[in-house]
């Protein structure tokens, strides 16, 4: 029973990842009609917006200091972050929670890059074909992809969770198990309860203020809206934004479970598109539906029990299981009639 608790925390863990990137892909879709394969780009550059903010508040400064000597009889070098020196315990614990400040830069420097890229690019290919949507986007992927490699190296870079989360709970006692039978990260608990509340947000957004019941009504019946005198273009410039936005959050904080590297955007792109077919092309819940089904199914597939059994299981089990909701519900699990049909 241990083991079953652990693999569905583990699989609500993945597959919230894998609803947020969902998430922003279908916003898009729904609101402008386009598949967006740089949307796993601007999750890695969420990720890399945390490295350079580790970076900047690691900053260091360099002093040699006559009176301790290295082992070869030279001048030590006393080597103290800036932030420490200037504002003492308050630098070293902005420090330590590099992570969640990251947010603070992320949000701005994301939404800048989502507006960007919907004038300058995307807005051109509305109305053409899916095909040149996809092409031309995934291209844009691989050119941002090769600067990030670039600029920070191939490596993973790896970023510490803050101290406080930075062991594990003992879930264990709080299902009536005996002590340390279940334990679970702590980050991996912050990181799901956050993605629960970026996902709640943006559905209370589109559904409780004026801004989102109007972007609703444009991804219903877009001219409609916009013969109402309602400058619908420029609402889901601001959609592409927050898509970006909410794509470059989960980057952020999914680094300490999974330290960023150039390539880490595509890997999760491929999973998270088929997440957005098996939910429905369209349906934001179907997305978050399917991201959550599929993240515990391939939870349990990771499983040696399974494994054993099946091997290599659990990296295809997505994919099976896309292949058999397709077959039964073309559109998806709650896919929308008349998306991506003609």
């Amino acid at each position: 029973m241990d083991a079953l608790v652990l693999q569905v925390l583990n699989g609500l863990d993945k597959g919230s990842a894998y609803a947020l990137i969902a998430l922003g892909l279908t916003l898009v879709f729904g609101t402008l009609g386009v598949v967006n394969f740089a949307h796993g780009a601007l999750f890695m550059l969420g990720a890399f917006c945390a490295v350079s903010v580790q970076a900047i508040l690691t900053l260091e400064q360099v002093v040699i200091d006559p009176d301790q000597l290295t082992a070869w009889g030279t001048p030590m070098e006393i080597r103290t972050p800036y932030l420490e020196a200037w504002l003492g315990d308050f630098g070293a614990v902005l420090i330590d929670y590099s992570v969640p400040v990251s947010i603070l830069f992320a949000i701005p420097v994301m939404l800048i890059i989502g507006v960007t890229m919907e004038r300058g690019l995307i807005r051109h290919f509305y109305k053409r074909p899916h095909a040149d949507q996809i092409l031309v986007t995934f291209g844009l992927a691989i050119v941002v992809q090769e600067i990030v490699k670039a600029q920070f190296g191939a490596n993973p870079i790896p970023q510490p969770a803050p101290d406080v989360v930075a062991g594990s709970a003992d879930i264990g006692l709080l299902l009536g198990f005996a002590e340390g039978v279940v334990v679970y990260p702590w980050w991996r608990i912050v990181f799901l309860f956050f993605s629960v509340g970026i996902i709640a947000s943006v559905f209370s957004f589109l559904r409780f203020t004026t801004f989102g019941m109007v972007v609703r009504a444009g991804m219903a019946d877009r001219e409609t809206v916009g013969l109402l005198g309602i400058d619908i273009d420029r609402r889901f410039t601001i959609v592409f934004g927050l898509a970006a936005v909410v794509a470059g959050l989960a980057g952020v904080m999914y680094t300490p479970i999974l330290s960023p590297d150039y390539h880490m955007g595509m890997d999760f792109l491929v999973l998270s598109f088929v997440v957005v077919v098996v939910g429905g092309m369209g349906s934001l819940e179907g997305a978050v539906a399917a991201g959550l089904l599929l993240g515990i199914l391939q939870s349990f597939a990771s499983m040696n029990e399974i494994k054993s059994i099946l091997p290599g299981i659990d990296q295809i089990i997505i994919y099976l299981v896309a292949v058999v909701v397709l077959l039964v519900r073309p559109r998806g699990l709650l896919g929308r009639e008349g998306v991506m049909e003609d």
